[in-house]
Formats: structure tokens, sequence, C-alpha cells
């Protein structure tokens, strides 16, 4: 088996309370402290089949735009994710199955890249994305219980979709298994591993009993098995990747600082900072009854992301 990264965007960065607030409150954190951010997803190569895990942004989002009040910032975009994925040595038409972890934009954003693949997601966040056709297959978790984790599907021999509520009410995470350890990729149940290592949940969740509980969960399963984790939103899961290094929780990893952010010139536009959706004033928001030539700072204070309801401060500019 083999598995690499599709690597897509560097260089970014989050705040402590983002990461770290979501039971205990954003302001029992310090906003000062930022740990490295990205955005990357996977391949694993069975052998037999190449399966990825999520498939990145849509090739059409525009980048974000950071200043002072930005709690998460994914970077600067290195490649659209097909090109990314053929960095990584790999063609659309070479993909058998696509495991989605969860229905947010930057997980789910390449799906049309992939019209042969099979492609595994929840029910919750199929029928949340209006997902059809004889390739979307709604997972069932019908395998039974797999090591502490009460409900799975396996996929093929070693890997594993498995159910982990709470970010989104239909996530899941991805176990595979090589060479004795086990490659957890897991789709935002932190959004970095300093996170994982101070069992914090984030500010992002649809339902925070089963992300404290999945969470608990994953933290248990590492503490039994070898476990390489392999997050979507840090790039100490690259560095996790490269080293094959497992969980130790008495030692974690170094923090390193956070680069330099460039800033750029903003568009008009605003990318949710939790599902990728893209508020265009040309557009306006039709289902909220915001007239297209409407400049995001004039929405509504309730105004609400029409895909994921987070309000406007996870807003930013683009």
């Amino acid at each position: 088996m083999i598995i690499k990264a599709v690597k897509l965007y560097q260089n970014g960065f989050m705040t402590q309370p983002f990461a770290f607030g979501g039971e205990e409150g954003m302001e029992k954190f310090d906003a000062k402290t930022m740990y490295r951010s990205s955005l990357q997803n996977y391949v694993i190569d069975t052998g037999k089949e190449v399966i990825l895990v999520d498939t990145g942004m849509p090739k059409e989002a525009p980048d974000m735009i950071p200043d002072e009040k930005t709690m998460i910032f994914l970077g600067s975009r290195i490649k659209d994710y097909v090109a990314a994925l053929a960095e990584a040595g790999y063609r659309p038409e070479q993909v058998t199955k696509i495991l989605v972890t969860h229905k947010h934009a930057d997980h789910t954003g390449e799906l049309r890249s992939f019209p042969n693949a099979k492609i595994y997601i929840s029910a919750e966040d199929a029928d949340a994305l209006n997902l059809s056709g004889e390739n979307i297959v709604r997972a069932d978790y019908s395998d039974g219980a797999y090591h502490n984790f009460p409900a799975s599907q396996k996929i093929t021999d070693g890997v594993y979709l498995i159910e982990a509520k709470g970010h989104t009410t239909g996530n899941s995470i991805v176990i595979a298994e090589n060479g004795g350890k086990f490659y957890m990729f897991h789709g935002d149940i932190t959004y970095t591993d300093e996170a994982l290592y101070e069992n914090k949940l984030s500010i992002v969740f649809e339902d925070v009993k089963a992300a404290r509980e999945t969470l608990n969960r994953v933290r248990d399963f590492i503490k039994s098995n070898p476990t390489v984790y392999l997050s979507t939103h840090t790039p100490v899961a690259l560095e996790n990747l490269e080293a094959d290094r497992v969980v130790d929780f008495a030692n974690p990893p170094e923090t390193l600082p956070v680069g330099e952010i460039v800033y750029k010139t903003a568009t008009g536009k605003y990318i949710c900072s939790v599902c990728g959706y893209v508020y265009d004033p040309a557009q306006g928001d039709a289902k909220q009854g915001i007239a297209p030539g409407t400049p995001f700072e004039d929405l509504p204070d309730d105004w609400r992301c029409p895909r994921c309801k987070q309000p406007k401060e996870k807003f930013n500019k683009a």
C-alpha cells in the first residue's frame, strides 16, 4: 500500500480560539497564539485500486484574503485538485473509489472530476449535497464495530470508512491498515495536531456532544494502536506522513511558528472559512432574499452561510 498527500494550499494559519474553543469558549484562549495551516487530501494506492480521501476545493474557488479578524486561513493555492493529483502521480481515470469524510467544499470540491469513481459518503451528507447517480454509495456502516468505533464499512482489504459524527451530522473518518500501523484520515476531528494532544474541539461542529464522543474515541483508539494521524488543515500531517510518525501523547511534536502572511487585493467576494461557500455580491443570495448587487458588508446581521449556516464573522475576504 502507498499513501500520498495531494497538496493544495500552503503557508496558512489558524488561531488558538478557533482550534481549541469549541467547548470552553473562544474567550478562554489566546488569539495571538497561532498554528500553521494548509490544505491537503490523500491517495491510498492498494496496488489494485486507487482510492481518494476527499477531493479538495472547487477549481474556481477564489483565494482567501486574511486580515486581523481571520480565524483560519488555508494559505496560498499550490495547484487545483486534479493538477495536484497529477503531481502525486495519478490521473482521474485511475481512481476507482472516493471516500468522503464530510460535505464541506474543501473536501468535496472536485467530486465532479471523477464521474467513473464510486463515491462513498454518509447518507446525511449526500443528501445535504444533493448527490445522486449510480456512482454514489450512501454508506450504511453495516460491517459492525471497528476496534472501539461502533459502526464501520469495509471498503477493501485494510481500508475502512468509520462513522464519526459531530463535525457534521454525517461525518466519517477513514482508517487504512499497513505494515502494522493505522493511518487515520480524519477530516476535521481536529484542525491542528496541537488540539488532538490537548484534547480540544474546534468551534466548527453541527453536534458538539457527538463531536466530543468522536474525539474521545479517536484518542482512545490512538492510545491502543500505533496511529499516523493525517489531518486536512495542518502541515504537521505532511510531516507525520513523511516520517511515518505515530502519535505519542507523552511527546507532542514541536509547534513551529507561522510563516509570513501574504496580503492581496480583495475582490469583493467573501468565502466561508468553514465550508468554502463563496458569497458573490454580483449574484446575491436569492434563497435568503438578498438581491444581486448587495455587498457583503450590507448583508443583515442575522444572515447565515447558505451551505453550513455559519454567521457572517466566519467569512473571509476573497
